[in-house]
């Protein structure tokens, strides 16, 4: 009877685990769209290297700007 329960909230937790990734990556496709065609950059012209470099200045820029979290 335990063993039953617990399998089921396994399959449960792995069943939300799966969605959870599955929005993330939604949110992540999302988020490169947007950029991407904020920015006006074309696509033929973005290599990994050139993805790389643009998110790291895009981190950076939103780390400077970042609000202090209140305590």
């Amino acid at each position: 009877m335990v063993k039953t329960s617990i399998k089921n909230q396994e399959a449960k937790l792995k069943s939300l685990n799966q969605k959870i990734k599955a929005e993330k990556s939604k949110i992540d496709q999302r988020l490169g769209k947007q950029i991407i065609s904020q920015a006006g950059l074309d696509y033929t012209n973005l290599t990994r290297e050139t993805i790389k470099e643009l998110a790291k200045e895009a981190a950076d820029l939103l780390r400077t700007h970042q609000k202090p979290q209140q305590k």
